[in-house]
């Protein structure tokens, strides 16, 4: 399995989103409102990786899975980790977030924080079991009820 930092000149934004929808499928129809993945594009993943910090798992060059971070004040903000749904189970995503923690230590910040949906009990669990502890139930703009929860992982 090879990590590697996304740039402008990555060249597979097509195959990127389709990673990305289809590691996110699940949520379909179970979220409200529905996940800002259904709007991305190849463009909008390419600002985005100028933007933010992205990465791309590729295990015999096929895309396998990604993520990005974003540096803010206290924490690194990760978001749209995603791994190939034939794929998952395997590691993947602990290896993309041993990633997230090298670059929250390189930046000298100690929580990474993600948001998951309020409805995905899944995802919940297997964040926890990776060492994030829910911190805040949030809700969107308009929704007058919780609608995704804030988990943070303090680094040792």
């Amino acid at each position: 399995m090879d990590i590697v930092r996304l740039d402008e000149g990555f060249g597979r934004w097509s195959e990127l989103v389709e990673l990305i929808l289809s590691s996110f499928a699940h949520m379909n129809g179970r979220i409200d409102p529905p996940s800002s993945a259904l709007d991305l594009t190849p463009d909008a993943l390419r600002a985005k990786a100028v933007a933010e910090i992205g990465y791309v798992a590729l295990q015999d060059g096929a895309i396998a899975g990604c993520m990005f971070l974003r540096p803010e004040s206290a924490c690194l903000y990760l978001g749209k980790l995603a791994v190939a749904p034939e794929l998952q189970g395997r590691g993947i995503g602990k290896q993309l977030l041993a990633v997230a923690e090298a670059v929250a230590r390189e930046r000298s910040l100690e929580t990474i924080r993600l948001d998951t949906r309020i409805e995905l009990t899944g995802n919940h669990a297997a964040f926890a079991a990776m060492g994030f502890v829910r911190t805040a139930e949030k809700s969107h703009p308009g929704f007058d009820r919780v609608t995704y929860v804030e988990m943070r992982k303090t680094l040792a």
